[in-house]
């Protein structure tokens, strides 16, 4: 089972624990979209974001056009394609994010789930609970234990991990 990193996009200014505010949140998975390197543009269009997708739209065109005039064969034509494809696949949830964050709705959270629908889930929770902003995300731990001090005999070969010279 992989788990994956999701961020929870709410408009700005809304409240912890406001389910007005959950209702319009958008939840996004980070990493690569098979269906944005799929279909590039169609992805962005179907997700409303249309400035990504002119910005794509643009992009693909001037390669296309680069590669025309440069005379590049058909194969290197599919072969530069597929590699911005590749891109867009790979910056798509980036390009969610930062035109969500532009709109007014920044990330407020973020949470690590299996599945989607375990994502909204966990974010719900964590964002109706009131009491899930003062907690801290992670139990205190103990703290580290000290590390010896140095050897500086005649043995030392030039500082290299001192700490573990001890063990000979």
């Amino acid at each position: 089972m992989t788990l994956r990193t999701y961020t929870l996009h709410v408009p700005e200014g809304a409240v912890r624990g406001d389910p007005l505010a959950l209702e319009r949140a958008q939840l996004v998975r980070d990493g690569f979209s098979w269906s944005a390197f799929a279909f590039t543009v169609l992805w962005f269009v179907r997700h409303r974001l249309w400035l990504a997708a002119l910005l794509v739209l643009a992009g693909l065109v001037i390669l296309a056009l680069i590669g025309r005039s440069l005379g590049l064969p058909p194969a290197a034509g599919v072969l530069v394609s597929l590699l911005a494809s590749l891109l867009v696949g790979l910056e798509a949830s980036s390009l969610r994010r930062w035109t969500y964050g532009r709109r007014g709705s920044p990330a407020r959270d973020a949470v690590i789930a299996a599945t989607h629908e375990e994502a909204e889930m966990k974010a719900a929770t964590r964002w109706l609970d009131p009491e899930a902003a003062r907690r801290p995300a992670v139990a205190n731990s103990a703290p580290a234990p000290a590390r010896p001090a140095p050897r500086h005999d005649a043995d030392t070969a030039l500082g290299f991990f001192p700490a573990s010279e001890g063990g000979r």
